[in-house]
């Protein structure tokens, strides 16, 4: 077992995970406008998290003082189908939350270490901590683009990391990427891993009893308890 500060949640279908988590990250975000007037929500790409895209985009919020920004992004235009930015304005950033602003970390710039340097810039200026990060997590216990094989995993991970975006090459994930790095995410209000079907339940069971994966890093360094959402 673990001591990790965690709730696990478990939902029959698809659907259902796709409708809790929409509510609570609903919720969250509609507590940050009431209290400060604005809101800070980083989703993640992938192919899990489409229904609950669409089903969040469909909430009552005041969308209008709502920023949506990536947790991590590949180095592709937006037009790109492997874009996590094409991806979330297909799916997210439509109905009524069509009037949220949307801030990606893709630059066009010369390469993916300028990219980096331009999105933290950006970030920045967000006025962090978010107030919502929806995680997912990969088959090899990868979250964002902390991969087990990126050359900089140490400094990714890292809490006392001064910068949110950082360049991420390892060969596992493909094209270079950009990702926020442990402090952008570890310091947000909330924070929900949303992971779905046996497998990756499993790689999460194996992280939880000790297994040195990334998404465990997070578990580990995160301000308040990761709310774990998962369905067959």
């Amino acid at each position: 077992m673990t001591d990790l500060a965690m709730t696990l949640r478990e939902f029959p279908s698809h659907e259902a995970v796709a409708e809790s988590l929409a509510a609570k990250v609903t919720s969250v975000l509609g507590e940050a406008i009431e209290t400060r007037g604005r809101a800070l929500l980083a989703v993640s790409g992938g192919t899990t998290p489409g229904l609950f895209f669409r089903t969040l985009s469909q909430a009552d919020l005041d969308w209008a003082k709502v920023v949506v920004t990536l947790v991590d992004e590949r180095f592709v235009p937006e037009d790109s189908p492997r874009s996590n930015a094409g991806l979330a304005k297909a799916n997210l950033l439509q109905g009524k939350a069509a009037a949220a602003r949307f801030v990606g970390l893709y630059r066009d710039a010369p390469d993916v270490e300028e990219a980096a340097r331009e999105a933290n810039d950006v970030i920045d200026g967000l006025g962090l901590p978010l107030d919502a990060v929806v995680l997912g997590m990969g088959g090899d216990g990868h979250t964002a683009s902390f991969f087990p094989d990126a050359t900089t995993l140490p400094q990714l991970l890292a809490t006392e990391n001064r910068k949110l975006v950082m360049p991420v090459h390892a060969a596992s994930g493909g094209e270079p990427r950009l990702t926020l790095t442990m402090p952008a995410i570890a310091n947000a209000g909330f924070i929900a891993l949303h992971i779905e079907g046996d497998a990756k339940r499993k790689v999460f069971a194996s992280v939880t009893a000790g297994e040195k994966l990334p998404i465990r890093a997070v578990l580990e360094a995160a301000h308040e308890p990761v709310e774990v959402f998962w369905a067959p």
